[in-house]
C-alpha cells in the first residue's frame, strides 16, 4: 500500500557518504507534456472483467496490524470519494481510454504506472494501458513498488522482464535514451544493495547494459538526498500528497532540495497532490488527513512546485482512490451507512482542468495566480 512510513523504518535509513561520484545526467529537452507525470494505479477489478472485485473491496486496516472487514462494492468501496464512472476495471479498454483522455485534458504526458511484480494485476493490466497510450500519444514510465523480497538482484530481474517486454514500445518514456523508472520506498533497500546495482563499479551493475535506466529514488529524510546520490540514483522525487508527512514532502524544503539536485547533476521531481484522506481504510490515521479546502490545497502545492521550476513535475495521483489523492472525477454519493466526500462546489473535472491551468502557467506563461 501507498503512503505510510513507520518511524522505525525511517530510522533505519543508512546515509552513504561520499566515495567516487557517479556521472551526472546530461541535459535534455522534453516536450511540455513529457515534463508532467501522474502516478497511476492499474490494480482495480470488477467481477464482469476480472471475475472478482479488486481493490474496491479493500479491507479496513486496524491498529496493531489487524485487518477489519472488507468493503462491499459497488456501493461500499475502499475510498472516501466515489468515482464519477463508478468502480471500474483497469483491464477494461474503454475505461483506460477514458483515463488517457482525462490525463491529456489535464496536460499530463507521462503515466507513471504502479508495478508490483510479474503476473500481479498491475502487470496484467499493462497491455491495455500501452494500447491506450499508443492511441492517445501518452508515454509510460514504471513506478516500481516494494514487492516481497525486493532487493538489487530482483530489481535487476524485474527490469530485464519489463524491458524485454516493453523496451521497444514507442510509448515507453525515455530520458536521453534510457527509460525513466521511479522507485517507491527505495529506502527499504539498503544503500549497499543500490550501489551494487546502480554504480558503474557494482558487481551486478545495470550501467551500460540493456537494463540501464534513469532511476528516481524517494527522498524522505533531510539528509536522504546525499544517500540516494551516492548510491547511484539519477534523481529524486517526493511522492506524498500529505504536506509535512516527511521532510521531503514539505514544499518549504523543495528549493533546498532542487539546489542540491542541481549541484549533484541530478533531477529533482516534486510531487503535488490535491489532499489526502485514507480514513475509510485507515480510520486511525487522522493526523495525516489533509482537506482539499475547495482546491486551495492543490493550488498551494502546485505554486510551490512551479516556483522551483523542476525539469519534471509529478502528480500524486490520477487515481489512488484509497488515499483520496485522486484528480480523477468524483461525484457526491450517499448510500445506506455511507456518505462519500466529493469536490464540493467544484465540478467533478475541476482537478483535471486545474492541473492544466498550472501546467500552462508553468510552461507557457506566468507562474502565479
Amino acid at each position: 500500500m501507498r503512503g505510510l512510513l513507520t518511524n522505525t523504518l525511517i530510522g533505519l535509513l543508512t546515509i552513504g557518504m561520499p566515495s567516487a561520484r557517479c556521472s551526472a545526467l546530461p541535459p535534455t529537452d522534453l516536450s511540455p507534456a513529457e515534463r508532467v507525470h501522474a502516478f497511476y494505479y492499474g490494480w482495480y477489478g470488477t467481477p464482469e472483467v476480472n471475475g472478482q472485485w479488486l481493490q474496491w473491496n479493500h479491507a479496513v486496516l486496524l491498529l496493531g496490524g489487524k485487518t477489519g472487514p472488507n468493503c462491499q462494492p459497488p456501493e461500499d468501496i475502499g475510498a472516501n470519494f466515489y468515482p464519477e464512472a463508478g468502480p471500474y476495471s483497469s483491464r477494461d479498454a474503454g475505461t483506460v481510454a477514458r483515463h488517457c483522455a482525462e490525463l491529456q485534458r489535464a496536460g499530463v504526458g507521462v503515466v507513471a504506472v504502479s508495478w508490483w511484480g510479474k503476473d500481479h494485476v498491475t502487470d496484467q493490466s499493462l497491455p491495455v494501458l500501452f494500447d491506450a497510450a499508443r492511441a492517445s500519444g501518452l508515454k509510460i514510465a514504471f513506478h516500481l513498488e516494494p514487492w516481497p523480497g525486493r532487493d538489487a538482484a530482483s530489481i535487476r530481474d524485474a527490469l530485464a522482464y519489463l524491458l524485454e517486454r516493453w523496451g521497444s514500445a514507442p510509448e515507453l518514456f525515455r530520458w536521453v535514451g534510457r527509460p525513466l523508472v521511479y522507485v517507491y520506498d527505495s529506502y527499504l533497500v539498503p544503500d549497499s544493495e543500490w550501489k551494487r546495482l546502480l554504480r558503474p563499479d557494482g558487481d551486478i551493475s545495470v550501467r551500460g547494459t540493456p537494463q540501464d535506466c534513469v532511476f528516481i529514488g524517494l527522498w524522505v529524510k533531510e539528509d536522504h538526498g546525499r544517500a540516494l546520490a551516492e548510491s547511484g540514483f539519477d534523481g529524486f522525487y517526493t511522492y506524498f500528497a500529505t504536506e509535512g508527512f516527511t521532510w521531503g514532502s514539505t514544499p518549504g524544503n523543495w528549493p533546498k532540495m532542487a539546489r542540491f539536485a542541481r549541484r549533484q547533476g541530478k533531477m529533482f521531481i516534486p510531487s503535488v497532490g490535491p489532499g489526502y484522506n485514507d480514513l475509510r481504510i485507515r480510520p486511525w490515521n487522522r493526523k495525516n488527513y489533509r482537506a482539499r479546502d475547495g482546491g486551495a490545497y492543490y493550488d498551494a502545492m502546485m505554486r510551490q512546485a512551479v516556483d522551483v521550476d523542476p525539469q519534471i513535475l509529478s502528480i500524486t495521483s490520477y487515481n489512488e482512490w484509497h488515499e483520496g489523492t485522486q484528480i480523477e472525477p468524483a461525484v457526491p454519493k450517499q448510500t445506506a451507512g455511507r456518505d462519500y466526500e466529493d469536490y464540493g462546489n467544484l465540478a467533478p473535472t475541476w482537478y483535471l482542468d486545474r492541473t492544466r491551468y498550472w501546467v500552462d502557467r508553468w510552461l507557457h506563461g506566468s507562474k502565479g495566480l
